[in-house]
C-alpha cells in the first residue's frame, strides 16, 4: 500500500468523526511554521490563550544603535529567528507574528563549566553563556518544545499551563551546573528599559521578585515565582548598572553573594545546583500581573506536582479539546497541517491576563477584580477585527465575550476615557489606526453573542468615536474626512472610521437606539469624501479640500495610506461593497480593475522600506501579507462575475500558506493571518463584520464538521474535491440550493450541512446577476 493510499484512507475516516471523539489533531500542528523571515511566530511552549509563552529567544538584537532605530530587530519581534545558529535562552513572555514588540520577560538558561553571565555574541558564542544548537536536535509540539545545547551537553524541555512555565534540564555533566536568571533581556531592548528588578531568595528551591520595563507598554510590570525541584548550593548576582547617585546603606552588606535579596535596574543571576551526571533539574517559574503571592498561588494551583510529563499531557490534551472544535479532512496532508497549524495560531491570543484568584492589573495601574469573567490582554485590533474575532463568535463564543468585557474593563479604567486601540499588560500602547473595538463589539451584539451590558458597550463605542484629540477624529467629524496636513495616513484613517462608524450603526440598530444609529449611517459614507473619480482611487485630501499633490497609487509612503497603497486601500469600504462598485464605474469597469489586482506587476520600489511587506506576500499587486487586503478576492460575490472569486481564493490559499519554516506569506499577527485560512478553507468568509452574512468561496476542505459550544454542529461537505477541481458547480444548504453567494452566521449556529459542487471550469450562471 502506497503513502498516498495510506493518507487517503486515514482522510476518509477522519471525514466521519463521531461528534463525541476527541482526536489527536495536535500532531498535525507545526509550531516551525513561519518562525523564519516575516512570520515572527515563536516556536515555544504554550497552551490556548495562555499567559505564559515559554520559548527560545536566538539573539538580543537592541532596539536601538546610537540612538537611531536599528531595523535588523524587526526580525526578532517574536525572540526567535530561525537561521539564528545559538540560543541566549528561554523567556516566558511573547507575542506572535506581530509587526512591532516587547516582553521576553525571565530569560532562564542552563549552563555548565565556568560561570558566565554575559550572553555574548552570536558571532562569538563563547563569550558568554549562549549555546550552539542545532534543528536536527531540536522539536516543537503543542505544549512542548526540545532543543539540545550543544556547548553544554543540556537537553533542554519545556512546558507550560496557561500561568506557569515548566522547564526540565537534563545535564549530561552535573557538576557545575548553573541556572542563569537574566532580568535585563527582553524583546525589542534597549539601554534603559529596564525601569526596575527585584528578586528575594526565599528559600533553598524558591525566588520569588518583579521586573518593570518601558517600551511598547510604557509602564509593564510583572511578577514571578520560581521554584526549583532540587536545593540551591549557592546563588549570587551582578548589576550592570550601579550609578545611582543614592544608594543607602547597602553597602555594608557582600550583595553579589548568597545575599538574599537584589534591587536595580539591570541584574543577572545565577544558582548553582550539586548533580549528578545525566540528572534532570525541573524548576517552575509562574508569572502574575499583580504580586509575588498571585504568582506562588497560580504555581501551586496549575502545577501542585513536578511531573512534567504529567504537565506536558495537560497542555497537549487542552491543545486537543480546542483543535476539535473544527474536524476536517482534506486531499493532501500538507493541508491538513496548515489548516491545526492557523487554528494553533488563531488560539494563541489575546492572551489571558489575571490570576487564578480573578485579580489583575488595570489600566489605571490599581488591582482590579474580574468578577464573573476571564480577562484578556494583547490585543492587535487592527489586525484581529477583522476576521479572528468573527471567527471566535464561532468558535470560541464565551472566550470572545469575555475579551469584550475586557475591553470594557479597559474603557472603564481610561481617564480618556476611550476602547482599546492596541492595548497589552495594562497599557494602552496606540498602535495602528482606526477604533476597532468597536467592530468586535458590533460583531458580538448583531449576530447575538451577548451577556454583557450592551448600552455600556454602545456608549462605551459612541464615545470612543467621538474623542475629538484622537488620531484627526475632530477634524473627521467637522469635514467628513482626515485631511493630511492634519493627521497623516488620512486616507486610511477616513477609510476605516466609515467602516466603524458603520459598525456602530449596526449595533445601534439591533439596540433600537435609531437616533445613534442614523448619526453612524451618515458618517459610515464618509468613503465618498476621498473618492477621486478621475483617477478612480482613494487619495488624500487637504484641509482646505484640494487634492494632495505627487499622487502615485502604487506607493506605499506619502500617499495618505499605512501599510498599504492607494490600489489597495481604494477597495476597503466593507460596508458598503455595491456602493463602492458603482462609485467606480459598475461592474463594466470593477470587474476588469479587480482582474487586474491579481496580475499586475508591483516592482521591488514600492515596498522596499516597508518592513511589513515582502515579495512573498504579494500576488500581483494583491498584498495577502497585509491585513487592508483580506476581504478583496470576495468582492467578486458582489459583481456579475462571482465565480472569479474562486480560483484566486485557492491560489491564495496554496501561495500564503506552506508547511515549514518561512510558511507564512507576512506576519500572522496574532492570529489574524491564520483566521483567513480557516474560513476560506472552510468555504466562506465574513467581508464586514458586523453583518451577519458569510460571503461564499471555494473550499479547501474536502469535509470539515463544526463542533459548536451549543452542542450543535455545522457541516461543509465538498462533492467532487480536487486540487483542480476550484470552481463552485452549485452550492447546497441543509438540501436547498443557494441562489445567492452568502450564507448567514444563524445558519451556522442553528447546526447544518453547507455543501459544494465542485469542478473545473467556472460555472458562469452561477448567482448570476443580471
Amino acid at each position: 500500500m502506497t503513502n498516498r493510499i495510506i493518507i487517503s484512507f486515514f482522510l476518509l475516516v477522519l471525514a466521519y468523526p463521531a461528534v463525541s471523539q476527541t482526536k489527536n489533531l495536535s500532531q498535525y500542528v507545526d509550531p516551525m511554521i513561519g518562525t523564519a523571515k516575516m512570520g515572527h511566530t515563536y516556536p515555544g511552549a504554550t497552551v490556548p490563550f495562555g499567559s505564559v509563552q515559554l520559548s527560545p529567544d536566538t539573539d538580543t538584537i537592541p532596539y536601538e544603535v546610537n540612538g537611531r532605530y536599528n531595523p535588523e530587530v524587526y526580525r526578532y519581534c517574536a525572540g526567535y529567528q530561525y537561521d539564528d545558529a545559538t540560543i541566549v535562552g528561554f523567556s516566558h513572555t511573547h507575542f506572535s507574528g506581530t509587526g512591532h514588540s516587547d516582553l521576553g520577560d525571565f530569560l532562564i538558561m542552563p549552563t555548565s563549566g565556568p560561570l558566565q553571565l554575559n550572553p555574548g555574541t552570536s558571532e562569538n558564542p563563547d563569550s558568554g553563556y549562549r549555546s550552539r544548537f542545532s534543528h536536527e536536535n531540536e522539536n516543537a509540539s503543542p505544549a512542548y518544545y526540545q532543543v539540545g545545547l550543544e556547548d553544554y551537553g543540556i537537553n533542554a524541555e519545556l512546558t507550560a499551563t496557561t500561568r506557569v512555565g515548566v522547564h526540565r534540564y537534563t545535564y549530561e555533566q552535573g557538576e557545575d551546573a548553573h541556572i542563569v536568571l537574566d532580568l535585563m533581556a527582553g524583546i525589542y531592548n534597549y539601554d534603559n528599559k529596564n525601569l526596575w528588578t527585584f528578586m528575594r531568595v526565599e528559600n533553598d528551591t524558591l525566588v520569588t521578585g518583579y521586573r518593570e520595563t518601558s517600551g511598547w507598554a510604557r509602564t509593564r510590570k510583572v511578577y514571578f515565582a520560581l521554584s526549583f525541584n532540587k536545593p540551591i548550593k549557592n546563588y549570587g548576582h551582578q548589576k550592570y548598572d550601579d550609578k545611582q547617585a543614592y544608594k543607602g546603606f547597602w553597602g555594608r552588606f557582600k550583595e553579589t553573594e548568597n545575599f538574599p535579596e537584589a534591587a536595580g535596574r539591570k541584574i543577572r543571576a545565577y544558582f548553582d545546583f550539586d548533580l549528578e551526571d545525566g540528572e534532570d533539574l525541573v524548576l517552575k517559574l509562574a508569572i502574575s500581573p499583580v504580586s509575588t503571592a498571585g504568582a506562588l498561588n497560580n504555581m501551586k494551583v496549575e502545577t501542585p506536582n513536578w511531573d512534567f510529563d504529567e504537565i506536558h499531557q495537560a497542555g497537549v490534551d487542552q491543545w486537543n479539546k480546542e483543535l476539535n472544535k473544527v474536524q476536517v479532512s482534506t486531499i493532501e496532508e500538507e493541508d491538513m497541517v496548515n489548516f491545526y497549524t492557523a487554528m494553533y495560531h488563531a488560539f494563541l491570543g489575546p492572551t489571558e491576563y489575571m490570576d487564578v484568584d480573578g485579580d489583575y492589573m488595570g489600566l489605571d495601574m490599581n488591582t482590579h477584580q474580574a468578577d464573573g469573567f476571564t480577562n484578556y490582554t494583547s490585543f492587535s485590533l487592527w489586525d484581529t477585527y477583522r476576521t479572528l474575532h468573527p471567527l471566535f463568535n464561532i468558535l470560541q463564543p464565551k472566550r470572545n465575550r469575555d475579551m469584550i468585557k475586557s475591553m470594557l474593563a479597559h474603557f472603564d479604567q481610561s481617564v480618556h476615557p476611550m476602547l482599546p486601540i492596541w492595548s497589552h499588560y495594562a497599557n494602552e500602547n496606540w498602535c495602528m489606526i482606526g477604533y476597532h473595538s468597536v467592530s468586535v463589539i458590533a460583531d458580538a451584539v448583531v449576530k447575538g453573542n451577548v451577556d454583557f451590558d450592551t448600552d455600556h458597550a454602545l456608549k462605551a463605542a459612541v464615545k470612543t468615536a467621538k474623542t475629538s484629540y484622537f488620531d484627526g477624529i475632530g477634524e473627521y467629524m467637522e469635514k467628513g474626512y482626515v485631511p493630511e496636513d492634519v493627521s497623516g495616513a488620512s486616507v486610511s484613517k477616513t477609510l476605516e472610521y466609515a467602516y466603524d462608524d458603520w459598525a456602530i450603526a449596526q449595533m445601534a440598530k439591533k439596540l433600537g437606539e435609531n437616533d445613534i444609529a442614523m448619526e453612524f449611517e451618515n458618517r459610515a459614507e464618509s468613503y465618498k469624501k476621498v473618492f477621486d473619480s478621475k483617477t478612480g482611487f482613494m487619495r488624500p485630501k487637504l484641509k482646505d479640500g484640494t487634492w494632495k499633490a505627487g499622487f502615485d497609487p502604487l506607493d506605499t509612503h506619502g500617499q495618505g495610506f499605512i501599510e498599504g497603497n492607494a490600489w489597495n486601500y481604494s477597495l476597503y469600504v466593507p460596508h458598503a461593497p455595491e456602493e463602492m462598485i458603482k462609485m467606480m464605474g459598475g461592474n463594466k469597469q470593477f470587474v476588469p480593475h479587480l482582474d487586474s489586482l491579481f496580475s499586475m506587476d508591483l516592482p521591488d520600489r514600492y515596498f522596499a522600506n516597508t518592513e511589513d511587506i515582502s515579495r512573498e506576500g504579494i500576488i500581483g499587486n494583491y498584498v495577502h501579507g497585509n491585513e487592508p487586503s483580506h476581504h478583496v478576492v470576495y468582492l467578486y460575490n458582489w459583481t456579475d462575475q462571482p465565480w472569479k472569486s474562486q480560483d484566486k481564493i485557492r491560489m491564495i490559499l496554496k501561495a500564503m500558506y506552506q508547511n515549514g519554516e518561512d510558511g507564512l506569506g507576512g506576519n500572522d499577527d496574532f492570529g489574524q493571518m491564520s483566521a483567513w485560512y480557516i474560513f476560506s478553507a472552510l468555504g466562506f468568509y465574513p467581508v464586514a463584520p458586523g453583518s451577519v452574512d458569510y460571503a461564499l468561496g471555494s473550499p479547501l476542505v474536502a469535509n470539515a464538521k463544526i463542533n459548536l459550544e451549543n452542542g450543535k454542529q455545522f457541516e461543509v461537505e465538498v462533492k467532487n474535491q480536487s486540487l483542480k477541481n476550484v470552481y463552485v458547480n452549485k452550492v447546497f444548504l441543509n438540501g436547498e440550493e443557494l441562489l445567492i453567494p452568502f450564507i448567514k452566521h444563524d445558519d451556522i449556529m442553528k447546526g447544518g450541512k453547507l455543501t459544494f459542487h465542485m469542478r473545473s471550469r467556472p460555472n458562469k450562471n452561477l448567482f448570476f446577476k443580471d
